[in-house]
């Protein structure tokens, strides 16, 4: 229909300024006009149901746990999969991922994650990662720590900030391990120092009951401060050196030593093979002449015959050419060229 502009205006001017209306009104209106507005009980209905249902149905996904808690106190732990719990005000969700692995980065942060990851240090980092060593020199130890929530109970309740607690943890237990070692074992024993600061930090995080379980500690390139690094290559370089000539004496020596050992035993062999021989030739010439003597003993005439013999038979073939001439042969110088050819041959 259409207005009335006029009688509009002299309403308003009649009435006044209105005030706006109270509650009470609101509702009376409300009620009294509910016939008018079929629909609105239904859409407050509509809305109800779908905040019962949202805040009463949930779901779980694989890889973590649902903690409920009733009142604000913890009341129980839900699988994976779709589960139901009492609308929002009496029971909380809280989700936990107990499979996925969270790290902590020390001293240098993640770049670009690929692959072979780039990863930043710098100043900003650098009091994360340098430490004193057990020789009192100075390391720039770099490490990331990967861990997983074992007890959603324990890492909800029990600790007001697990991350913070976990990054101090780790730096005290890291600074412990490398302040009992020297410089040159933190550089080169990376592996033996990454396991021995997992044991330790995971036996501190079960005492602060976290709820946290360290998958592994991985140590990135140790070095020293880069104002000392030339000193310290300086110093790395003398102490190579000293060790390759210690190397190359022991090396000298082993084969001196034993050669000089090898030789003495072969002298000492030699002297007693001497000593052994002469001693049996000793004893032998002595058997030897008591059976003569005993053969002499027993029969002198023959035995003499036999010695002259035989000392004849030995000294004979030594005395080279042998000439016998009778007693009644009174020129024998013919005789000289005989056993020879006219060329000079033996015959």
């Amino acid at each position: 229909m259409a207005w009335d502009w006029e009688k509009l205006q002299q309403q308003r001017k009649t009435t006044g300024p209105k005030t706006p209306p109270q509650v009470g009104q609101v509702l009376d209106r409300l009620k009294g006009s509910r016939f008018k507005l079929p629909g609105f009980s239904f859409i407050v209905i509509g809305l109800v149901v779908i905040y019962l249902a949202t805040s009463t149905v949930y779901t779980v996904a694989v890889d973590e746990v649902g903690v409920i808690q009733r009142f604000g106190k913890y009341s129980r732990i839900a699988g994976p999969g779709l589960n139901f719990k009492f609308p929002a005000g009496i029971e909380k969700l809280s989700k936990v991922k107990v499979r996925y692995v969270y790290k902590e980065e020390f001293g240098l942060r993640t770049a670009k994650a690929d692959v072979r990851s780039r990863y930043a240090g710098g100043e900003a980092y650098l009091s994360e990662s340098l430490m004193l060593t057990g020789d009192l020199n100075v390391a720039v130890v770099p490490w990331i720590v990967q861990y997983r929530i074992k007890d959603p109970y324990l890492y909800l309740f029990k600790v007001r900030n697990v991350r913070n607690t976990l990054r101090d943890l780790t730096e005290s237990t890291m600074r412990l391990v490398v302040g009992d070692r020297s410089i040159n074992e933190v550089i080169s024993k990376r592996e033996e120092i990454a396991e021995q600061a997992q044991e330790l930090l995971q036996k501190e995080l079960d005492e602060a009951e976290t709820g946290i379980s360290v998958t592994t500690i991985e140590m990135k390139r140790t070095n020293v401060p880069e104002p000392v690094q030339p000193s310290f290559n300086e110093v790395n370089q003398a102490v190579q050196e000293k060790e390759k000539m210690i190397y190359q004496a022991r090396e000298a020596y082993n084969k001196a030593v034993p050669q000089a050992r090898g030789d003495a035993e072969k002298t000492i062999r030699e002297a007693e093979g001497y000593a052994l021989d002469r001693v049996n030739r000793a004893k032998g010439d002595a058997s030897r002449f008591l059976s003569l003597y005993q053969a002499y003993v027993k029969s002198e005439d023959v035995t003499r015959r036999r010695l002259y013999l035989e000392a004849i038979r030995d000294i004979f073939p030594k005395l080279g050419n042998k000439y016998i001439v009778d007693s009644n042969q009174k020129n024998f110088l013919p005789l000289l060229n005989l056993g020879k050819t006219e060329k000079g041959g033996e015959q």
